[in-house]
């Protein structure tokens, strides 16, 4: 086996160069790459060697990429850092003796906004210093913040998904009431002529001071059972910070995440500070970005968990899109036992997004008539709609999944995705 090549101080200047930038373009689009990571991924590149992009691509991925979330932005970075410039064929020219052709390249979308924004940034910071200050009439135009309450989860910037995250973790929290079988002491209401007479009795017997009583209250509990399969882990990471905010308010909140096999997050998101309870989340679970088996996750829940959680009346967010790869008996048998079991079942799907959607894929039919709301989860709005559902006992006309279950229903009766 050959050594080897050891480039020169020159050589090692350029290629040092061209790794520094790429980490920081890696760092502005959202992906912690601190200056120990340079260093250990240029002394990679130089011993290791490289002989083809794959090389070098799985070389900077071993370094730079430590999250499950981190490498869509990694592989639109590569894609577009190392081919627009053609800088891989150039380090094949210096570190190896033939350097073969470029192969296809990728094309992976899910994080192009946030890489496209982070190659601008360095541009943006040149033209300010060069370009005299313009001030602007903004009065007929629409404020950033509404713009940002209507956008799509899934092509927000870096920017706008910390922006969003805090609006999640400040949102105003459900006021859902159910009422007790339990009676409890009240100013009015029904007699209560126990404590009437102890009363009484107290004060000798010639006052009567009657004393009443009612139904007690208390919010239902909220169990959250969240898709965390390739294409819903965009939306189900900015949901949990949403479940971190209530969890952090209620204890009565219990988290599921699903993709492959089920798993129960609810002591992680119960940590006070939101980065270290979803880097636990991530760590706890195996199968993140994968696929998803929902008939099976809801099968160990409705078999393990479900006397466990699914006490006192609760209210069950299923967040899911509904592509499944189980058969429809499976999950229709499943999702019928969990909406017996619960007292409100409200399917968050984040394809309602689409204006031209309809239910007409076999998972969703099987879902559907086991569902007491289905609801849109693709942006800030649609989750301050979640809220004021959750605030209500009463099925808004608008969620009824009547509506996309029979073709019969005008158009105009679903609702207008946002």
């Amino acid at each position: 086996m050959e050594a080897p090549i050891q480039p020169s101080p020159e050589i090692r200047s350029r290629i040092t160069d061209n790794i520094v930038y790429f980490a920081r373009t890696l760092r502005k689009a959202g992906v912690p790459v601190g200056p120990a990571s340079v260093v250990d991924a240029v002394s990679a590149v130089e011993v290791s060697g490289i002989e083809n992009r794959d090389d070098l691509y799985w070389t900077l991925h071993a370094v730079f990429v430590r999250r499950h979330e981190h490498r869509v932005l990694f592989d639109e970075a590569f894609r577009i850092y190392w081919q627009s410039r053609g800088l891989v064929e150039k380090m094949l020219a210096i570190l190896s003796p033939v350097a073969p052709p470029r192969g296809a390249p990728q094309k992976p979308r899910a994080g192009q906004t946030r890489v496209s924004q982070a190659f601008e940034a360095n541009r943006e910071r040149i033209a300010e210093e060069t370009v005299p200050e313009i001030e602007v009439d903004a009065k007929f135009t629409v404020s950033g913040k509404e713009l940002l309450q209507a956008k799509d989860f899934a092509q927000m910037t870096a920017d706008e998904i910390a922006a969003a995250k805090s609006a999640l973790r400040k949102m105003a929290l459900p006021v859902d009431r159910i009422r007790l079988r339990r009676l409890k002491a009240a100013t009015r209401g029904r007699v209560d002529p126990r404590r009437t007479l102890r009363a009484s009795m107290q004060a000798g017997g010639g006052i009567i001071d009657l004393k009443f009583r009612k139904p007690g209250e208390k919010r239902p509990p909220l169990i959250a059972l969240c898709d965390i399969s390739g294409s819903m882990s965009q939306y189900s990471r900015l949901l949990l910070h949403f479940l971190h905010g209530l969890t952090a308010e209620r204890r009565d909140v219990h988290t599921f995440l699903f993709g492959t096999r089920l798993t129960n997050v609810t002591r992680q998101l119960r940590m006070k500070d939101p980065d270290e309870s979803l880097e636990a989340c991530s760590e706890g679970v195996k199968d993140w970005s994968g696929g998803t088996r929902i008939a099976s996750a809801l099968h160990e829940f409705n078999r393990h968990w479900s006397r466990r959680v699914l006490s006192g009346q609760p209210t069950v967010l299923l967040i899911t899109d509904g592509l499944e790869r189980d058969t429809d008996e499976d999950l229709e048998r499943e999702m019928d036992r969990l909406h017996r079991s619960c007292r409100r079942l409200i399917w968050l799907n984040p394809l309602l997004r689409f204006e031209g959607f309809e239910a007409k894929a076999k998972g969703i039919r099987a879902m559907l008539p086991h569902v007491d709301e289905f609801r849109a989860v693709h942006s800030l709005d649609a989750v301050a709609d979640l809220v004021t559902a959750l605030s209500g006992s009463r099925r808004t006309a608008t969620a009824d999944p009547r509506n996309w279950l029979h073709p019969t229903v005008s158009a105009q009766d679903r609702p207008a995705s946002t």
